[in-house]
């Protein structure tokens, strides 16, 4: 795959590929100023026949990932740039999976099973309109 050429997904020529470290792609871009970025190979199709890499994600989405700096990838950085859910620690949770009790969202989980109010909900606000333009009066 390294000296394949890489196309993004909008069909741009973004550079080649000039290794492959932990299951990403580190793609060099530019001419005179060069830089280098990791993709991860989920985005990427490979074509033996044509060497050519076929990203599934558009070229400015590429251009903006976190740059490499020497042959250091910041797994965690390029996961969160690219929306992986390695990118992001999951919440903790009790054995059985539950969230935990001071967590907010489990909170209003519970209070709705309940039937209680939950945070969300603003008696004071029942009868009125978000502000529609309608519902303004002409002057």
């Amino acid at each position: 795959m390294e000296g394949f050429e890489v196309v993004t997904s909008d069909d741009c020529k973004f550079g080649h590929v000039v290794s492959v470290v932990d299951s990403h792609l580190i793609i060099e871009h530019g001419v005179l100023k060069k830089s280098r970025h990791a993709v991860p190979e989920t985005f990427a199709h490979t074509d033996d026949a044509e060497q050519t890499v076929r990203l599934t994600v558009p070229k400015q989405i590429v251009e903006s990932s976190p740059k490499l700096e020497g042959d250091t990838i910041d797994s965690q950085a390029v996961a969160e740039h690219y929306g992986l859910a390695e990118g992001t620690p999951a919440p903790e949770t009790d054995d059985a999976g539950d969230g935990l009790p001071d967590d907010p969202s489990t909170a209003d989980q519970d209070a709705f099973r309940a039937g209680r109010e939950t945070t969300d909900h603003d008696p004071a606000a029942e009868g009125t309109t978000a502000g529609y333009l309608n519902d303004r009066s002409r002057r």
